[in-house]
């Protein structure tokens, strides 16, 4: 059966979650897996595989210690793309635009979904930054877990939070035979702007 072609009148937010659902029926492992690509002020790249944890209309939501080099690399240059990648489905999505901090609100309440040992990890771990030996890691973790024990609520650390990339281009492609894939991109040139469609060469 051939595959369909990606409808260029769907709505692209809808159109995102209809396929997030399908790779969250297909994938064996984390299918909100994307890889995050940011850049320093004088354009040099950097791209590492991190989880999406909400998406709406608003804009697709991840967090990070903010110290790491990805949360750097963005205060300092406030623009980023993300890709999925679906090799069960042999789908990826494409999403380029500028990212803004997510609330406080929406830290802590998401911060407090954790499971306990990632919480304290968040705390233990200085992100990004060199470690002379793992032991020192697991030590600090120990720290922490005395320091909150269990049922103990425990704080989101203030150089933890999140981002929301605010999307001005996505981009749906679907496999297809022969490598005539299909393509399709949604631009805008404001967040409150109609969306533009058309489809692209393979």
């Amino acid at each position: 059966m051939t595959t369909p072609l990606i409808d260029l009148g769907s709505d692209p937010f809808a159109l995102f979650a209809h396929w997030m659902r399908a790779a969250e029926a297909a994938e064996p492992n984390d299918p909100n897996a994307m890889a995050l690509a940011t850049a320093t002020p004088d354009g040099r790249p950097s791209v590492r595989m991190i989880l999406l944890k909400g998406a709406d209309r608003r804009g697709f939501v991840f967090y990070t210690n903010l110290e790491s080099r990805k949360a750097g690399e963005l205060v300092e240059n406030p623009q980023a793309a993300l890709l999925f990648h679906w090799k069960s489905l042999m789908r990826q999505i494409r999403i380029e635009g500028p990212v803004e901090p997510v609330t406080d609100a929406e830290a802590d309440a998401y911060f407090a979904s954790r499971s306990r040992l990632s919480r304290l990890g968040a705390i233990a771990s200085d992100q990004s930054r060199p470690l002379a030996d793992r032991a020192l890691f697991e030590h600090r973790l120990a720290e922490e877990e005395a320091r909150y024990p269990e049922g103990t609520p425990i704080p989101r650390p203030a150089d933890w939070s999140g981002f929301r990339l605010i999307p001005e281009r996505i981009e749906f492609w679907q496999n297809r035979a022969h490598r005539l894939h299909d393509r399709a991109v949604w631009r805008r040139p404001a967040p409150d702007a109609a969306w533009e469609t058309t489809r692209l060469y393979p």
